[in-house]
């Protein structure tokens, strides 16, 4: 059907006079809850024997699942270890990092703090915050950071995070960035969505961590869920989060400290607290007949507010952001949340709910994301709809991360250099200090054999730099977002590091 817009404004005016006598439309009927309880128990008896399968097929070291339906806790238990090589076993009280399954944690945290669901709309500042837009700045509503419609690039801040900047830094220099329109573009933003949390806190005159624990942690019963890493690590039994080798075993090889990003990324929990949780966002707000969250303000974050996913053809099925959900409708227009974490260096967890059939999953994780968590999700929800697994969603999933994997890579293949290469210059040519406004000093240093080093970071991080062509060298990247092996290219008194560069902002200068 054209639009009015598309009519233009003559035939807009012969249409709208045409129907002015006719009966509005009626909307279509309500959704139905469709689910048996049968149902539900066949996918509930049917849920280890995925998990153990997907373990087999992975090698994912330990996995803890929770099931509610009904405001029952329908299905609680862990499989596999929680440090290979160890005996110590996954269980339901295991504490795991949650990784941005943490953005809906925290959206209930900032629905408790609140009076209304139109204070969601509101503009609080957080003090110092500001955006390249002074408009925008003025005008950024905690909604619009929690829903990643700012403008901010995708993962703006998480380099700098990943070179050892704290929090306060992090925050500042999003002002660097470069916007896109505003609240008519998706990016994903894990600090954006930080700064919004923190000025909620700011704004009670608490601290973030402390918000949480008052407004949903201590009343909700979460007895072992916290915003803080030193929680995490300290407790008595936790999950290590590993990795992937080569050979296809898995190692404890990395610690992931979010505490910059705590709101966005920094959430560990259990399985047993995160039951609790999907218990109160089942009931609208309550809890074993306690309010704690009020229901207007909680049922705001489950409303779309920006499309994150346009609909790839014409049968597929548009994707959305709420606040910190991701909020879709299935073929029966039945409302679905969603919402998943990953850490590369070592956890993947999921959260889906059916509110409409009072029915929620979540999976938690200690492996490095290769889809287990979400295919177990996906797989639970298609058997109590479908009685069986209409697709092979750990592959699926799997791929899909595969996919994000490499699409951040460089496309040079820097380990590789040409058989044509030039020859680089003289060591001293290239040795200094650099300096750039958003990731700070870098150094290059030279060792008594010519060999480079460059130091980025407050504390500075070390890359030995490995000759490729001229005066293009390369190192291999680290932290949570590395990508590979990347370029740096010196050139009049420059050097332009190329992971660092993908908003423009990756060019240092000597000093």
């Amino acid at each position: 059907m054209r639009t009015l817009r598309a009519l233009g404004a003559a035939g807009a005016a012969v249409l709208l006079t045409a129907t002015a006598g006719a009966a509005a439309p009626s909307p279509p009927p309500a959704p139905k809850p469709a689910l048996t309880d049968e149902a539900v128990d066949k996918a509930v008896a049917r849920l280890d024997r995925t998990v153990q399968d997907m373990m087999r097929r992975t090698g994912v070291p330990g996995v803890s699942v929770a099931v509610v339906h009904d405001d029952k806790v329908v299905h609680l238990t862990g499989f596999g270890l929680r440090r290979t090589g160890d005996t110590a076993k996954v269980g339901p009280d295991t504490v795991f990092q949650i990784a941005s399954l943490s953005k809906p944690v925290s959206s209930t945290v900032v629905a408790g703090a609140l009076t209304g669901p139109d204070e969601w709309d509101r503009h609080t500042a957080l003090p110092g915050f500001s955006l390249k837009d002074p408009w925008v700045t003025e005008h950024v509503s905690t909604a619009d950071l929690f829903s990643h419609r700012s403008g901010l690039p995708d993962h703006a801040g998480d380099l700098l995070e990943d070179l050892g900047y704290d929090q306060s830094y992090i925050l500042d220099h999003l002002r660097l960035e470069p916007l896109a329109p505003f609240r008519a573009s998706y990016a994903y933003t894990n600090f954006g969505f930080t700064a919004a949390a923190e000025a909620i806190a700011r704004a009670k005159g608490t601290s973030w961590q402390k918000l949480s624990a008052d407004t949903l942690f201590k009343p909700a019963g979460m007895t072992h869920t916290s915003t803080e890493f030193s929680a995490y690590v300290n407790a008595p039994d936790h999950a290590s989060t590993h990795v992937k080798n080569a050979d296809g075993t898995w190692s404890p090889r990395y610690v992931r400290d979010p505490d910059a990003q705590a709101p966005a990324g920094g959430v560990s929990s259990t399985a047993r607290d995160m039951s609790r949780w999907l218990r109160l966002q089942l009931a609208g707000g309550t809890l074993d007949g306690k309010r704690i969250v009020p229901a207007d303000t909680l049922a705001r974050t489950h409303v779309p507010q920006i499309v994150s996913q346009p609909p790839a053809g014409p049968t597929a099925r548009t994707g959305f952001y709420g606040l910190g959900w991701n909020v879709s409708y299935d073929d029966a227009g039945r409302l679905r949340l969603s919402h998943s974490g990953a850490f590369d260096l070592g956890a993947n967890t999921n959260v889906t709910m059916l509110p409409l059939e009072r029915l929620g999953i979540v999976v938690l994780t200690n492996g490095a994301p290769v889809g287990l968590a979400d295919a177990v999700a996906l797989d639970f929800f298609d058997f109590a709809e479908h009685g069986k697994a209409t697709a092979d969603w750990l592959g699926l999933a799997g791929a899909l991360y595969e996919q994000m994997e490499e699409s951040g890579r460089s496309a040079t293949d820097y380990a590789d250099p040409p058989a044509s290469a030039q020859p680089a210059k003289d060591s001293a040519a290239y040795t200094g200090t650099y300096d750039n406004p958003y990731y700070g000093k870098a150094t290059v240093t030279a060792d008594d054999k010519g060999a480079l080093t460059l130091a980025l970071g407050p504390k500075p991080l070390r890359f030995p730099l490995a000759h490729y062509d001229g005066d293009a060298f390369s190192f291999e990247t680290t932290g949570e977002n590395s990508a590979g092996r990347t370029g740096v290219t010196f050139a009049d008194g420059t050097l332009r590091v190329e992971y660092l560069d993908a908003n423009h902002l990756g060019t240092f200068t000597e000093q």
